[in-house]
């Protein structure tokens, strides 16, 4: 086991534009060690994104954090929102330009409140929800947290719920594991004027009796995931490959990956999802600070540029701006995210 080189750390083709999707602001989730469950704030966040790749917008998603503690259970997690919005406040337009918050679609049609208070608060922001369905039968996720009931997408009280959200204009991010890619596709089928974006390629697992089988682990997400592609109303964020459940020997190593371990571990899924897809249905996703426990935000992103270093400019510019923008309805960017001016002429005191 090597140091990665020096250059590992130095972001390649620095002036490459990059929609992030998918990031976390919280106090830290103990579960997830003490990289990837860390506290993340905007300072932590900035810092990632000004390492040295060209960040120029970014999608907060939702982690169950900052609720509101005084209003109806419903409405507690537009507090989650106003975060979000707080966080970006004074700092470049790109940061948190998305948002994507949590609504337990469960209440069908009463959920709409919910759903418009979010739109409120988002102040102009607010792309989407999402309802964490990701459930397994193995022992091992006996206890994951905020473990959802069996069957949650075929749900009949999901289902209304779902269906408020196209006329808002809002998007649904699905957060499952490889096993519920089937259940998806019937959830995309039902409903084809939703966009539906698939997070972390879709929860490939590869611990327990998942890890214990991988060839026959991959075919079989390889097959949810051609069903899925069947649907145009699909998307698929590549990236949380560094967290946990995947069974990376990576995750939480020391010393941290090298971006040409990243690239071996993971070519196979990435460009497997850009045969499914197209490049025009798939986005790269941080999963940060989660990923964080595998490798830092430039290898990351290094590991990705690398990857994908064969394929189109037009490939390219969907897979790290393209794909994100038109799927979370954003503004054209340029501008690389910056901290506030204030922050930048602080007095270091540590």
């Amino acid at each position: 086991m090597t140091e990665g080189l020096a250059g590992d750390d130095v972001a390649i083709e620095p002036d490459l534009p990059i929609v992030d999707p998918h990031h976390h602001l919280w106090d830290g989730i103990a579960a997830l060690g003490p990289r990837g469950g860390r506290r993340y704030h905007t300072p932590d966040l900035l810092a990632d994104l000004g390492a040295g790749h060209r960040i120029v917008q970014t999608v907060a998603i939702e982690c169950g954090a900052h609720y509101f503690a005084d209003r109806p259970e419903s409405l507690r997690p537009v507090g989650e929102t106003l975060f979000f919005l707080g966080s970006a406040k004074g700092a470049s337009p790109g940061l948190c330009a998305g948002i994507v918050g949590h609504a337990d679609l469960q209440l069908g049609d009463a959920v709409a409140p919910v759903l418009e208070a979010h739109v409120d608060a988002g102040e102009g922001r607010f792309r989407g929800i999402r309802q964490s369905a990701n459930r397994d039968d193995d022992p091992l996720f006996d206890n994951w947290p905020r473990r959802p009931p069996p069957g949650l997408l075929a749900d009949p009280g999901f289902r209304a719920g779902f269906a408020r959200l196209a006329p808002l204009g809002l998007s649904f991010d699905a957060w499952i594991f490889h096993p519920q890619i089937g259940e998806l596709a019937d959830l995309a089928a039902a409903f084809p004027d939703t966009a539906i974006i698939l997070d972390h390629v879709g929860g490939l697992l590869g611990i327990g009796n998942h890890g214990a089988r991988p060839a026959e682990t991959f075919a079989l997400w390889r097959d949810g995931m051609a069903r899925l592609a069947a649907r145009p109303n699909a998307l698929v964020k590549i990236g949380g490959l560094g967290m946990p459940f995947a069974g990376s020997p990576l995750h939480m190593r020391e010393p941290p990956a090298t971006v040409d371990e990243l690239v071996a571990a993971w070519r196979p899924v990435v460009e497997t999802c850009v045969e499914l897809f197209g490049a025009d249905r798939c986005m790269f996703e941080s999963n940060f600070p989660v990923d964080s426990a595998t490798c830092s935000y430039v290898r990351l992103w290094n590991a990705f540029k690398r990857i994908s270093a064969g394929w189109s400019a037009d490939e390219r510019a969907a897979l790290f701006a393209g794909t994100a923008r038109r799927a979370y309805r954003l503004p054209e960017a340029s501008e690389a995210i910056s901290p506030p001016a204030a922050a930048r002429a602080a007095p270091d005191r540590s």
